[in-house]
């Protein structure tokens, strides 16, 4: 039996102005922070990227540029809470997100999307018209396989599971109108830092603006190198209340390139408990997919990502409670 969503109409929602800092300045914010941690980085505006070797191979970043941030880990540990399960499309209706609306982004799965179904990695990639209530899902589902403990790639998804846009527990999506234009693109190689791609430009963000919430999200692709990713298991039965216990639960794995990675990263967690980076990625093969921690391989990786700074932030069912752990 499929699972039921929650009732987008019933759910608490806080809306963030984001500031949006002249490009300029960003860019030198961020070519700073990549500086100190990668040997190679150029920074600049460019258009959103058409690549023929991904699949989907175009990422229009531009148009009514949102983040959107649903539950949160405090809803995963210490022990799921299994009847948080939302529905993508209602939530944009709900915000007044009107027509077309390309979402991609990092979130807890649900696979199969039945009342039975296990918990997993998922990266999001959906086209919604909220219109006429249409969803072309194109995300992968990523999950470990409970014979063999290694991690497989959902090939095929149900007619009803084509045209869904759900997700459990917790999720950080970047929502746009899908338009070409221009954004920040972003290009590192190299690693000679502890930081990593992404951090190294959410803590540039952080120092620089102390007294501002800034949001970008987007999309990178990783090429020559492995990169360190985990995935969820099903649901633990036992308590996971430390750090040391969240990692012995998660599978990790070193995943090779390329890989493409989609997500958000926000300049400070504020009072309304932000995750303040989270990044999925898939194989171009479609065979591993996770998420994103670090390469393994910093002598020969690179990076090339596309940005688009996000004009406000949604926050929906905030916990209550505030986890001091699992939000890396």
């Amino acid at each position: 039996m499929e699972k039921t969503p929650l009732d987008s109409g019933k759910l608490d929602i806080s809306k963030k102005i984001l500031y949006q800092p002249p490009v300029t300045e960003l860019i030198s914010v961020l070519t700073d922070g990549l500086t100190a941690n990668f040997e190679k980085v150029i920074v600049k505006l460019g258009r959103c990227p058409r690549d023929p070797e991904r699949q989907p191979n175009q990422y229009d970043l531009c148009g009514d540029p949102t983040i959107l941030e649903i539950g949160g880990p405090a809803y995963l540990l210490p022990l799921a809470q299994k009847d948080k399960f939302y529905n993508i499309e209602t939530l944009l209706r709900r915000i007044d997100y009107h027509g077309s609306a390309f979402v991609i982004g990092a979130g807890a799965g649900l696979w199969p999307h039945t009342t039975d179904g296990s918990n997993c990695e998922l990266i999001i990639h959906h086209h919604i018209n909220t219109q006429i209530g249409s969803v072309v899902n194109n995300s992968r589902y990523a999950f470990v396989d409970k014979c063999t403990g290694e991690c497989v790639v959902a090939q095929h998804l149900s007619h009803n599971e084509q045209h869904q846009a759900t997700c459990p527990i917790l999720a950080n999506l970047y929502v746009c109108k899908g338009e070409p234009g221009m954004v920040i693109k972003v290009y590192a190689k190299k690693r000679t830092g502890k930081l990593d791609f992404i951090a190294s430009m959410q803590k540039a963000l952080g120092n620089y603006y102390k007294d501002e919430l800034v949001g970008l999200g987007g999309m990178f692709t990783m090429r020559n190198g492995k990169i360190k990713q985990h995935v969820m298991p099903d649901y633990s039965n036992t308590p996971l209340t430390t750090e040391a216990q969240l990692n012995d639960w998660l599978h990790f794995y070193e995943m090779k390139t390329p890989l493409t990675a989609v997500g958000t990263f926000v300049s400070a967690e504020t009072e309304l408990d932000l995750r303040v980076q989270h990044f999925h990625s898939f194989a171009h093969n479609n065979k591993m997919a996770g998420h994103y921690h670090i390469d393994t391989t910093p002598d020969t990786i690179e990076y090339e990502g596309y940005f688009n700074i996000a004009s406000v932030l949604y926050r929906v069912d905030q916990p209550t409670n505030k986890l001091q752990f699992g939000k890396d």
